[in-house]
């Protein structure tokens, strides 16, 4: 981490924007100082029919995963060679990267709670109860693992949002195609970012980045909101939002194989030299744990029950 860190300013130059450069969240929604605000919230809200109760629990849940920064940046304030009390590169970076995700739940929200199609304190609730039980990703406080978690996650989240504005635009929502898509664009570039980190670290520290790549790999990625909860506490949901989000064809476990082959090849394990006899067994299972995953989502058969989520009001009515 001391190595890479006097790389850590053209990192922020590369992957990160001014806040003078960058969009913001009123950008994108009426402004309540205007005159027609109100006309253009019950546009809003009439789009906001078109589109169906799945939908909304996939919108809703990646604004909860959005809405849970506060976990996300300590935690990664926590990680070795992230000294938030001297300031280092790394920290500074963590506070920028901070700084533009949390537009994105900031965004979501306001998006959701003009729509009408959401019972806000419900909603509010879950995201209280995801943030209350915080964030254990595996990866305890080695920066290695850290960054395999963030690269590959923040690919997950771009395919997400990516998808749900695509759906969203395909239903005539071109506003919220448009707000879906831009947060889309910032998750790549962070994704971007992380994978960047990775490579560095594989330049000069091979073999022990190559068993954190198979550590994270066996254990699984979670996802950020795997402690998600209904809005009352009473039990977590997330696996019954991981079936919507693949019922709809958001998020799928077929995605999940395609960003593991697309980090293998990124890193180019293939042609890795200098590796220790462990390394290279940790290479190996990397290299062959695409095509047994494909086998074992290609199995997978969805419930055929649909779990009635207690976010989403029919038609902006209870």
């Amino acid at each position: 981490m001391r190595t890479l860190e006097s790389s850590v300013a053209g990192f922020m130059d590369r992957f990160l924007l001014p806040v003078d450069k960058i969009w913001q969240p009123a950008d994108f929604l009426p402004d309540s100082r205007e005159e027609g605000f109100t006309d253009k919230i019950y546009r809003i809200q009439e789009e906001a029919k078109e589109l169906d109760s799945d939908f909304w629990v996939i919108l809703i849940g990646d604004m909860i995963t959005e809405e849970a920064l506060p976990s996300y940046e300590s935690w990664l304030m926590d990680v070795e060679g992230i000294d938030q009390h001297e300031a280092n590169g790394w920290s500074k970076w963590v506070r920028h990267w901070s700084g533009e995700e949390n537009r994105h739940g900031d965004l979501l929200n306001k998006y959701l709670y003009l729509s009408g199609r959401v019972d806000m304190k419900r909603v509010e609730q879950s995201t209280h109860y995801l943030i209350n039980d915080g964030f254990d990703p595996g990866t305890d406080r080695d920066p290695y693992k850290n960054f395999v978690y963030t690269a590959f996650q923040e690919l997950a989240t771009y395919i997400s949002h990516k998808r749900v504005g695509e759906l969203a635009s395909r239903k005539g929502n071109h506003l919220l195609g448009r707000i879906c898509k831009t947060i889309a664009g910032d998750e790549m570039r962070h994704h971007l970012a992380y994978r960047s980190f990775v490579h560095e670290i594989f330049k000069v520290d091979p073999s022990q980045m190559m068993l954190a790549f198979a550590d994270m790999m066996k254990k699984k990625i979670v996802m950020p909101a795997f402690m998600l909860k209904e809005f009352d506490g009473s039990r977590r949901i997330f696996e019954e939002f991981s079936v919507a989000a693949q019922r709809i064809g958001v998020y799928t476990s077929l995605d999940y194989v395609d960003i593991l082959r697309k980090l293998v090849s990124h890193w180019d394990l293939e042609h890795m030299s200098d590796l220790t006899a462990e390394a290279e067994r940790a290479r190996d299972y990397l290299m062959n744990l695409p095509d047994r995953l494909t086998r074992i989502a290609q199995r997978i058969k969805l419930p055929e029950s649909q779990y009635q989520f207690q976010w989403v009001m029919a038609n902006g009515m209870q």
